[in-house]
C-alpha cells in the first residue's frame, strides 16, 4: 500500500483541504484514509483576493507564496498527526497550490499557482509534486480543469452515463460516457459558489450560505438573471476554462448598476439559478444520465433539490454514492495526479483542456525524511 496526500486550496480561497489518500500496488483507485481543513487566515484571504482580481506587487507575490507554502505543509503535518501515519509513510505530496491569476487566452496565456512547494518538502519532509497546471498550457491546453482525467479513471462505468459536476468557486463538469460510445469531455461551466460566497459575505457577513437558505428565502429576479447569463463565456464551445479573473463581485454589480432597488436576497437567489442554468444548459443531452455532484456546492441543500427538480429525466447524487466524499475529490485528484507524476504517467485529458499532447504534470521538489522523526 501506497500513501499520497493531496493538498487543495481553490477558488473560493476559504481554506487548504487535505486528503491522505492509500493506493493499492495494483489499483489506480484511492481510498480515503484522513482529511484535514485549515482556514486561511482573514488577513492572507484579503491579499489573495487582491492578487486575483489583478492587485498587488512582486513583494506580495512572493510573500504569500512562502506565507501559503508554510500554511500548506502545517496542514499535511496535522492531517498526518490526525491519521497516525508517519510522514515517513508517504510517498508523495501533490500540490495544487492557490490560483492567483488564470488567463488561458490571449498572444501570452499563462496561469499562475502560489504556495512554495520548497517550503512544503523543507517542513514536512516528503518529496512535494506541485506546479501542474503550466506543462498543459504549455502544449496548448487551457491548464485546467485538470480534474477530469483522474474522474475517468476512477468514476467512469461500462454501463452507465455519468456526468460529475464539481461545484467549487467556478462549476466544472465532465461527461463520461459509458463504455466509450462517445469521447469524454471536461470544461468550467461558469461560476459557483464564488459569486454567492463573496455576495453573502458582503451583505451578511457570511463565508457562505449555508444549504441555501438565503437564496431560498429570495426570488429570481428573471430581468438580472436574462442580463447575466448574456455573458459570452456561457456560449464559448469547449475547451474552455474560466475564474474570478471574469466571474467576481466587479462583474455582478456592473450588472446591478441597471437594477438598484433588487433586494439583496433576491440577488443571491439569482445567482444560484444562473449556476442552476449554466450547468444544465451545458450538460450533455444524452438519456439516461447520472450527474454526480462533489465540491462545497454539493453541501447547499437547495442548489441540489432545484437541479434534481429542473432535471426531471436524471438522477442526481452525490460521489458519496460512489465511495469518495464530495468534499474531498479534488484534493483526492491531486494525490492521484502526485503518484501518476512519479510514475512517469500522463495527467492531463487533451479532450479536457485543449492540449495538443498529453504531458506528465507537476514539478518534483525532493524531501528530506531525515528532517522528520
Amino acid at each position: 500500500m501506497e500513501y499520497f496526500i493531496g493538498l487543495m486550496s481553490g477558488t473560493s480561497m476559504d481554506g487548504i483541504d487535505a486528503v491522505l489518500t492509500a493506493f493499492d500496488s495494483d489499483s489506480d483507485h484511492p481510498r480515503v484514509v484522513a482529511t484535514h481543513s485549515e482556514p486561511l487566515p482573514d488577513e492572507l484571504h484579503s491579499k489573495l483576493y487582491l492578487l486575483s482580481q489583478n492587485n498587488g506587487t512582486p513583494d506580495q507575490v512572493g510573500q504569500c507564496d512562502t506565507e501559503l507554502g508554510l500554511l500548506f505543509g502545517k496542514a499535511a503535518l496535522q492531517l498526518l498527526k490526525q491519521a497516525g501515519i508517519a510522514p515517513g509513510q508517504v510517498s508523495a505530496i501533490g500540490s495544487h497550490g492557490q490560483t492567483i491569476r488564470h488567463q488561458p487566452e490571449g498572444p501570452h496565456p499563462f496561469t499562475l499557482q502560489i504556495a512554495d512547494p520548497n517550503r512544503i518538502a523543507e517542513l514536512t519532509g516528503i518529496t512535494t509534486i506541485a506546479d501542474f497546471r503550466r506543462r498543459d498550457m504549455a502544449v496548448g491546453g487551457q491548464g485546467a480543469p485538470l480534474a477530469p482525467a483522474f474522474h475517468q479513471a476512477v468514476f467512469s462505468s461500462g454501463t452507465e452515463n455519468r456526468c460529475l459536476l464539481n461545484l467549487g468557486g467556478i462549476a466544472n463538469i465532465t461527461w463520461l460516457p459509458a463504455g466509450s460510445t462517445h469521447p469524454m469531455q471536461g470544461f468550467d461551466t461558469g461560476p459557483a459558489n464564488g459569486l454567492m460566497d463573496a455576495w453573502c459575505e458582503k451583505h451578511r457577513g457570511c463565508p457562505f450560505d449555508e444549504d441555501g437558505n438565503w437564496a431560498r428565502s429570495g426570488r429570481v429576479d428573471q430581468t438580472l438573471l436574462s442580463a447575466l447569463l448574456s455573458e459570452p463565456y456561457f456560449y464559448l464551445p469547449a475547451p474552455k476554462s474560466t475564474g474570478k479573473e471574469l466571474f467576481n463581485l466587479r462583474w455582478l454589480e456592473n450588472h446591478l448598476k441597471r437594477y438598484p432597488d433588487i433586494r439583496p436576497k433576491d440577488v443571491q437567489r439569482t445567482l444560484l439559478e444562473l449556476t442552476l442554468q449554466t450547468v444544465c444548459q451545458q450538460l450533455p443531452q444524452i438519456r439516461p444520465l447520472t450527474v454526480y455532484a462533489c465540491g462545497g456546492g454539493a453541501r447547499n441543500t437547495f442548489f441540489m433539490e432545484q437541479l434534481a427538480a429542473a432535471l426531471p429525466d436524471v438522477s442526481v447524487s452525490s460521489t458519496d454514492t460512489l465511495g469518495l466524499p464530495a468534499d474531498w475529490v479534488e484534493g483526492a485528484a491531486f494525490a492521484w495526479l502526485a503518484r501518476r507524476t512519479l510514475a512517469g504517467l500522463t495527467g492531463n485529458s487533451t479532450l479536457a483542456t485543449g492540449a495538443r499532447e498529453e504531458r506528465i504534470l507537476g514539478g518534483i521538489y525532493p524531501g528530506n525524511p531525515a528532517d522528520q522523526s
